[in-house]
């Protein structure tokens, strides 16, 4: 390393030093003399301080040669701080690993139909902000577009083309969304002995603007309806024009050499295993709310604290809190090497609703939830543990009630279309009488039940019991086929059977129904079409048990179908 004078501060320099008034000028030269080092790269060329070298293409820090492609990290100064662009903005979370996890195929191939059409073979999969699969839990703040900027600007596609807009050396401005249309077919839907058959549709359309390392300002619109149905939508499924995540951020301050965020407005949440808190990205509207949170990701250790208030959707009107429900908590996760996580957590949730259900008191309550969490996996064998335990008040009763999880799993890489598979048992408690002054039922709070107990939405984590299996399989590099299998059975006869949403569907109050609510398939098959499409179809069969044959109208209706497809483009 070298040390040369630009130009025109080389003549000053040559002012001072041979000029005759060394002595009144020499304090302004000190300022006004700038040096700055000569990088040499590995092909002996100089490559300047902040340019690629123009003869062989490497980076200018490092000395090290660059794809032709690629540009180095973009830096710049604002107001006298040096910014790098590729850690920003740091706010972006990674969604935790979930539950069933499964690992794509890595190796060469066609990555989407259209490539399939092409004929146009990749040594490995594109990088993307967006998961190649057409339901999206994480949340679009989360979404991970930093990459781009290593792609030269006149070779990024009309997607890339819309993240890290660069506003000045201060600001960055990223734009995108997502729409989507999906086709249900139901045979005795909700339990209600009637058939429907509907088509939902979504628009989501957010904005991102970076204030550097200060300061982060995002915005999500969401538009969402129902159409031809036989039933009445479901809540969750209509929001005609609304704001689905509206909130500033602001880098606190640093612990340990990563940022303190604190972020404050109307925003979506995601924690964990997602068995207690999620986006329900399933629903048409998604789970949205008001609050504040501060969190912090490091090397090894995560750490969430939060209180927020669940925004429900209103169909025709402005979407508002309710202030009746208050969830506030604190999350730490350890991660000890890749690919395990373990979860320590506690939250408070206070509804001061009134609400019964199947002449079962839910609300109002007051709920202490304390749970730990252990995921992981080595040499293709996985795991999942989650153990949680509430207890308060519940109407006039004392809760304690509690919750279990158990999974393993096995992956095995190097064979055909890359499998893993998963045996589970789910355990949520039941309340033995819920006429007494104690209350034993599981409270789910916001969790994403459709994922984990069945696609057909009948069952929640409330008095339950659930063996259940997974295969999940990659026939080609652009395909996705998962097959579920749910063995319920009722925790207490004389509890209710609760449905994804929570809500009390069945109940024989003398328990002579007995506890078996039958046995559920789910298939899967997810289609990339083309690097932001996807279609997903899918079918589930509920045979119900002798629980839903005794619970059943006139018609003994118990057994339930769901077929379905939908089409999803990301932008």
């Amino acid at each position: 390393m070298s040390w040369r004078i630009p130009g025109k501060e080389a003549a000053l320099s040559a002012m001072l030093m041979f000029g005759g008034g060394i002595s009144v000028f020499a304090a302004d030269a000190t300022s006004q003399v700038m040096m700055q080092p000569v990088s040499y790269c590995e092909c002996g060329k100089a490559g300047g301080s902040s340019a690629v070298c123009t003869e062989c293409n490497c980076c200018p820090t490092c000395q090290k040669p660059k794809k032709a492609d690629e540009k180095p990290d973009r830096k710049t100064c604002c107001h006298g701080c040096e910014l790098n662009w590729s850690k920003l903005p740091g706010s972006i979370c990674p969604m935790p690993k979930p539950g069933y996890a499964a690992t794509p195929p890595a190796h060469p191939g066609y990555f989407s139909f259209v490539d399939h059409l092409h004929g146009d073979c990749k040594e490995k999969r594109p990088p993307n902000g967006y998961a190649p699969f057409a339901l999206m839990p994480p949340s679009s703040f989360d979404v991970d577009f930093r990459y781009v900027d290593k792609i030269d600007p006149c070779k990024r596609d009309i997607v890339q083309a819309l993240k890290r807009i660069e506003l000045n050396d201060c600001m960055l401005f990223s734009t995108g969304g997502q729409v989507w249309t999906r086709f249900m077919n139901e045979h005795n839907s909700r339990l209600t002995e009637a058939d429907n058959s509907y088509l939902l549709a979504r628009t989501r359309v957010w904005g991102d603007l970076v204030l550097g390392d200060t300061a982060r300002v995002f915005g999500e619109y969401i538009w969402a309806d129902s159409f031809n149905e036989d039933l009445a939508p479901l809540p969750v499924d209509v929001n005609r024009g609304d704001i689905l995540n509206l909130f500033v951020d602001i880098n606190a301050i640093e612990y340990d050499g990563h940022p303190v965020y604190v972020r404050m407005g109307r925003q979506e949440l995601l924690l964990g295993s997602q068995r207690l808190v999620s986006t329900l990205d399933w629903a048409n509207t998604r789970r949205t709310f008001d609050g504040i949170r501060v969190f912090r990701r490091g090397e090894k250790w995560d750490f969430d604290a939060f209180f927020a208030q669940n925004v429900p959707a209103a169909a025709s009107a402005l979407d508002k809190a309710d202030e009746n429900q208050d969830l506030t908590g604190a999350w730490l996760t350890y991660r000890p090497e890749k690919g395990h996580f373990v979860d320590f957590y506690y939250m408070y949730f206070d509804n001061s609703n009134n609400i019964t259900q199947q002449n079962i008191v839910r609300a109002p309550a007051q709920i202490n939830t304390l749970g730990t969490r252990y995921t992981g996996g080595k040499d293709g064998w996985l795991w999942d543990y989650e153990l949680i335990t509430q207890f308060g008040d519940v109407g006039n009763a004392d809760l304690f009630a509690g919750a279990a999880t158990v999974g393993f799993g096995r992956h095995v890489k190097d064979a055909c279309w890359s499998p893993t598979a998963w045996i589970y048992y789910d355990y949520a408690s039941g309340d033995a009488d819920p006429t007494d002054n104690d209350a034993s039922t599981f409270n789910q709070l916001y969790p994403f039940g459709h994922y984990y107990l069945g696609w057909i939405d009948q069952v929640a984590r409330q008095n339950i019991h659930d063996l259940s299996f997974q295969y999940t399989a990659y026939p080609t590099n652009w395909m996705t086929f998962v097959c579920q299998y749910h063995n319920f059975w009722l925790n207490h006869s004389r509890d209710a059977l609760y449905n994804a949403g929570g809500v009390a569907t069945r109940r024989d109050a003398t328990g002579a129904a007995g506890t078996d609510v039958g046995q559920e398939i789910d298939f899967v098959l997810n289609c990339h079409i083309a690097k932001y499409s996807d279609i997903l179809f899918g079918y589930s069969h509920l045979y119900g048990g002798d629980f839903l044959e005794r619970t059943s109208g006139g018609n003994l209706a118990a057994d339930s179908d769901l077929f379905y497809a939908m089409f999803q483009q990301k932008w």
